[in-house]
């Protein structure tokens, strides 16, 4: 049985653009659709699920199309869902959301938690519909960010789009700033960020050779560094470190940040 992409769905408008995507990215991989609506009260279940269906029928008639209806709370439901599923799509604003909340609650705490790639539908319609022909990707190198990077080119090949590697770093206090050749003294365990990037690239470019890739190192913070990446681009990936102590910290401070401000689609994938 193929694995589905997992959309959530509330009855806000940000929900219904998450359908869309999400179906778009069925299609693309060649993956079963899921509808998922955690029954809360205030809304008609069955009529919630019958309008999300026909949304994501009219823009992708091809799509393979199942529904539910859950009565746990919404991201218990999707966290669930998510242990069995491609990917699990959410809107970027739910119903119940306070208007100065940047990010919904339900889908920053399915982004902390999923065991699977977790995209939050941001941004212009531009952006949403894949017109600017990129898939952006942060690297901090091949061991944090191997999951993140198979995701990444696999969108990318899919897509037919080109591929932004970006490594963001900073040189120490008073160094001469080039990532090419680097000029302060490095310990034998330190690489140059021209160095790391190139590791980390190595093996999937291997795996992926179709993927035409263009490598950015950026004397800048990440936060910094991606979210000017992403003002071009479709999608932006970010790897989640895995969980240690409890639950729902591996987002981190970066990840944070690009789920709030993005001004696109935004995936965050567990590294495994």
């Amino acid at each position: 049985m193929t694995i589905p992409v997992v959309v959530g769905v509330d009855g806000s408008e940000a929900s219904l653009e998450a359908v869309d995507w999400a179906a778009d990215e069925a299609v693309r991989h060649g993956v079963p659709l899921h509808i998922l609506h955690a029954a809360t009260g205030g809304h008609e279940a069955s009529g919630l699920i019958t309008t999300a269906s026909e949304r994501a029928r009219q823009g992708s008639p091809t799509v393979r199309l199942s529904s539910e209806v859950s009565y746990e709370d919404a991201a218990s439901a999707l966290i669930d869902k998510g242990r069995n599923a491609f990917a699990l799509v959410l809107g970027s604003r739910g119903l119940g959301d306070l208007a100065d909340l940047l990010l919904g609650s339900v889908s920053l705490a399915v982004a902390a938690r999923a065991d699977c790639p977790v995209v939050v539908v941001r941004g212009a319609l531009t952006h949403r519909e894949a017109r600017l022909g990129s898939v952006v990707v942060g690297v901090e190198d091949e061991k944090s960010s191997g999951t993140a990077l198979g995701f990444a080119f696999r969108e990318a090949q899919v897509r037919r789009c080109r591929l932004v590697a970006v490594h963001a770093w900073s040189a120490p206090v008073g160094a001469f700033s080039t990532p090419q050749a680097p000029s302060w003294p490095l310990e034998a365990h330190l690489r140059s960020p021209a160095q790391v990037l190139d590791d980390a690239l190595r093996g999937p470019t291997e795996r992926h050779r179709g993927v035409l890739v263009e490598r950015r190192l950026i004397e800048a913070p990440a936060r910094q560094a991606l979210l000017e990446a992403a003002s071009g681009t479709d999608l932006l990936v970010v790897g989640a470190r895995p969980r240690l102590v409890h639950r729902g910290l591996q987002l981190g401070l970066i990840n944070h940040a690009v789920l709030h401000h993005a001004p696109c689609p935004t995936a965050v994938v567990p590294q495994i």
